[in-house]
């Protein structure tokens, strides 16, 4: 598995780019990545639910696709 992470002073470039008005700590990108991780979470469980309602043994890209957007809403902050 090839681990290609976002380099630490890109991320915290981007976010001081988007919200200049904040402080951020020294360890905000482990954070990110956190949060990057509990998102996939959230979306893989949607999906295998939704994969399990229409009696299919894997997941499909559509059943991706269904719960994504509600997921993307409940994500927001």
């Amino acid at each position: 598995m090839v681990h290609r992470a976002v380099p630490r002073s890109s991320l915290l470039s981007l976010l001081k780019k988007h919200k200049p008005q904040l402080r951020h700590s020294k360890d905000v990108h482990i954070m990110v990545h956190l949060d990057c991780l509990l998102f996939l979470h959230r979306l893989a469980v949607e999906a295998r639910t939704k994969a399990v309602e229409s009696k299919s043994s894997t997941i499909q890209p559509n059943n991706v696709k269904e719960v994504a957007k509600a997921i993307l809403k409940k994500s927001r902050g």
